[in-house]
């Protein structure tokens, strides 16, 4: 801003010289026109021609005399013209219970105050826009009032009324902004171009502040902007208004602190303190909104028998949400009139869109849904999309993992949309099938890339740079997909339905995550196809549901899915089908402790799938039957069919199976070291270890490159169980490690089984207290997922830390309940080694 301005020196005449001069004119006029007169008489004399020139220049002079006489000089114009003396003062006041805006008052302040250091020749320009009811009006009215002294000659201020049908046209502006400046328009100052004119000339030399409250377009604003850099404008509009050299900046709704904030001002703060679950949930079904919230706070002010909670219930039901936030009496002061201003400025095909997108139940989506809402190119969608973000009925949520921009409406937004009329059946139909068939065919896609033999016999490897984009592809989309999903089941929908649900299945099974997720869709595609009457796409979708359930433990429940799945692909003559059902099913009884009937089932798989020539999928069944040949303690069988499958992943160089295949390898050697050791062969057991854990490293290397969290926590933990003596330590941090990504990744079975690795790996370090506490984790958690052999292995183990400790007494309950477990799942291995426990602390 420019310094203080010089005043103006003083040009009016004394007092007394004013008066002479104002009484010597009209005798000066007089006498000259009497004068002038008897001269022009003469001309009729008969007198010699030089004369009558002389006597006629003569008249003219006394003539011009009179007029000099009789005329204001621009001195005297000039004071006629000149404005009162009173600043003008029009600037609004800050509303009572302002609150919240600390970091917006912040960094106006900041811009006035660089502004003020500066040099500039032009005036300083704010733009503050936002959505409807965010409190744009109310922090120019604060800040106004702020630097009110900075602005000696007056503070103007116009509600331009851009919101609505009939926005003040700038001339009305500059006459009233004119008018409070003093100047006195005796004539018609002309159009727009004159009235600038004039107002550059009178704000001129002036620090006056301006306030331009609610613009529709930077062309209703540009007009009545000064040109002096001592003036400064402060400009609110709902749209960006892209004026030049403006600093232009987006107010956003209230975070929760600063809603409550508001909430406790009106209501009362104790009120508040007393229930501040409810205080939140009010701001957030607000959707943060300063004025729904002011809204809210304003009726619990009126109304002292209302507790939150009574307000909260009522704005949760949607149907009534909007009329809820509305003040009574006023239908201006609403939310509702709020955005149907903003709505009704938009175009037929904004508002379209608009109706259509309030009608996903997706959190966000990416741009080309709206180009498929519309039946447009997505280009043009996009286009569209961003008009509504202009308008502040929808926002920009961010940037996803693959690089698009994602959209959200404003949750009162949506409310307020739902309300409309409702596009006809047939076209909404229409649009929603366009969408999901859009998401059907780039899930499919993503699916593919990150899983190819999920898809169909082995043929196809999925590149490196393709499983990536599909991870981050999903990890964008998935609560998108999943409602979408489920719109389709609401609309009967059922092929995109069931289209769309197994190949999100596909992708969460890939990456073992999203597990509930995974679940709920698993079911919802299982109901399509039984809807479609496709038995086939049942099969595929029932072993989809398999792992799922099994992941939360339902190891019984998924054998049963894979058993059903089983026979109607047999049924069927898929045999390629069949192979996959027979290694989900033998996988299922695996985990649930029935190790002898589940190797009958891995072992006709490897059968079925080379009788398919296909070696992928051979080749991971028999890494299955290695796992369970270690559960079974045969070590040697285990090591042999993991060297055999990893020659085929290195083959066709697979490097995710290979990884797989790796870790196992590592347990594999683990085992037959600890069995060395055992022995007494101290010498080759440790060799036996560092191989193990060279293998280990080696797979959790690949994991975290390629960024599989599931896959590098398994990895982890076995590295956590390898049990060798001299890093019991680093042992102990790594199932640490794999059971904080495992909960970060929702993966309960995972969480629990790694528990169990916490225990045995502090009962190897001797501290048996904390290896109780988290073993009695392992059983109840175990016992939570109803998963019955890993708890009869939690308690064996939980027996066995006692026992090895020297306590057996505190062991013998353990491994007695364990025992009756392993009874009840006929499972002999497990009770082979407790028995052998149970003897040893018997005799002790």
């Amino acid at each position: 801003m420019t310094g203080p301005l010089p005043s103006l020196p003083d040009e009016r005449p004394p007092a007394r010289r004013r008066r002479r001069v104002a009484l010597a004119a009209p005798v000066a006029a007089g006498a000259a026109a009497g004068a002038a007169s008897i001269l022009a008489a003469s001309l009729e004399w008969d007198i010699p021609v030089g004369a009558k020139i002389g006597v006629t220049l003569a008249a003219a002079l006394l003539v011009g005399l009179a007029t000099w006489a009789t005329t204001a000089t621009p001195k005297d114009r000039r004071k006629q013209a000149e404005p009162s003396s009173m600043a003008p003062e029009q600037w609004p006041p800050a509303p009572e219970h302002f609150t919240g805006r600390r970091e917006a008052l912040g960094e106006l302040r900041k811009v006035f105050a660089d502004r003020r250091r500066s040099e500039e020749v032009s005036p300083l320009v704010v733009s503050v826009y936002g959505r409807g009811g965010v409190g744009k009006s109310a922090l120019m009215a604060r800040f106004g009032q702020e630097v009110a002294e900075w602005f000696p000659d007056g503070r103007l201020y116009a509600d331009l009324r851009g919101v609505v049908d009939s926005p003040i046209p700038p001339e009305e502006v500059l006459v009233g902004f004119l008018r409070a400046l003093g100047v006195r328009q005796t004539t018609d100052p002309g159009g727009l171009d004159d009235l600038r004119k004039l107002w550059l000339t009178w704000t001129k030399g002036r620090r006056i502040l301006i306030g331009l409250d609610n613009a529709h377009d930077g062309d209703q604003v540009r007009k009545l902007i000064p040109a002096d850099p001592g003036c400064a404008v402060i400009v609110t509009s709902r749209q960006p208004l892209f004026l030049m050299n403006a600093f232009d900046t987006q107010l956003p709704v209230f975070s929760e602190a600063q809603g409550v904030e508001l909430l406790a001002r009106l209501a009362g703060g104790a009120r508040v303190a007393d229930d501040l679950t409810a205080a939140k949930e009010i701001v957030r079904l607000c959707d943060h909104l300063p004025l729904a919230i002011g809204i809210c706070g304003a009726r619990l002010a009126t109304r002292s028998t209302w507790t939150l909670r009574l307000l909260a219930d009522r704005l949760r039901d949607e149907r009534q949400l909007l009329d809820q936030l509305q003040v009574p009496g006023s239908v201006d002061r609403s939310v509702r009139a709020s955005v149907q201003l903003s709505y009704d400025d938009c175009t037929g095909i904004q508002r379209r869109l608009l109706r259509l997108l309030s009608g996903l139940t997706a959190p966000d989506v990416p741009g080309w849904v709206a180009g498929e809402l519309l039946d447009v190119s997505e280009l043009d969608g996009g286009d569209q999309l961003e008009a509504l973000i202009d308008a502040q009925l929808a926002e920009c949520s961010g940037t996803d993992q693959t690089g698009a921009m994602r959209y959200r409406l404003h949750d009162l937004v949506r409310v307020y949309a739902a309300e409309l009329p409702a596009e006809e059946d047939e076209r909404r139909r229409a649009a929603v099938e366009r969408v999901l068939s859009g998401y059907r065919r780039r899930a499919e896609e993503a699916a593919q890339r990150r899983w190819p033999q999920d898809w169909g016999r082995t043929g196809r490897r999925g590149d490196f740079e393709g499983q990536g984009l599909a991870v981050g592809w999903l990890n964008s989309e998935r609560l998108a997909v999943v409602a979408m999903v489920q719109l389709a089941r609401d609309l009967k929908l059922w092929d995109l339905c069931w289209g769309l649900g197994r190949a999100f299945s596909s992708l969460c099974h890939s990456l073992r995550a999203y597990w509930s997720d995974w679940l709920l869709v698993a079911e919802i595609a299982c109901e399509a196809a039984e809807r479609m009457g496709d038995r086939r796409a049942l099969a595929i979708s029932l072993l989809d549901r398999a792992p799922a359930l099994g992941g939360f433990g339902g190891h019984e429940a998924a054998g049963a899915n894979a058993e059903e799945a089983l026979a109607i692909f047999t049924e069927l003559g898929e045999s390629w089908w069949a192979a996959r059902a027979s290694r989900t099913v033998g996988m299922a009884l695996f985990n649930d402790g029935h190790l002898d009937r589940a190797q009958d089932f891995l072992v006709a798989a490897i059968a079925g799938f080379e009788a398919e020539d296909d070696g992928w999928w051979a080749a991971r069944s028999r890494r299955n039957l290695a796992e369970l040949r270690l559960a079974q303690r045969r070590a040697d069988e285990a090591r042999e069919l993991l060297e055999e499958a990893l020659d085929v992943f290195k083959q066709e160089g697979n490097r995710y199976s290979e990884a797989q295949t790796l870790r196992a390898y590592g347990e594999a050697l683990a085992a037959q070291a600890r069995a060395l050791r055992r022995e007494g062969e101290h010498r080759a057991a440790e060799d036996g270890f560092l191989r193990a854990e060279l293998n280990l490293d080696r797979a959790a290397e690949i994991f975290r490159q390629r960024g599989e969290l599931w896959e590098e926590a398994r990895c982890l933990r076995a590295a956590g169980e390898v049990g060798n003596p001299v890093n019991g330590l680093r042992e102990l941090g790594y199932v640490r490690r794999a059971e904080e990504m495992l909960a970060a990744l929702g993966d309960s079975w995972g969480v629990a089984r790694t528990l169990l690795s916490v225990g045995r790996a502090l009962a190897r370090l001797g501290r048996t207290a904390e290896a109780d506490a988290e073993l009695r984790r392992a059983v109840d958690a175990f016992e939570e997922l109803d998963d019955q052999w890993w708890r009869a292995r939690s308690l064996r183990y939980l027996g066995e830390a006692h026992v090895e400790a020297g306590d057996p007494a505190t062991g013998v309950p353990h491994l007695r309940r364990a025992r009756e477990l392993y009874r009840s799942l006929g499972n002999e291995a497990g009770m082979r080694r407790t028995l052998e426990l149970l003897r040893r602390a018997e005799a002790s």
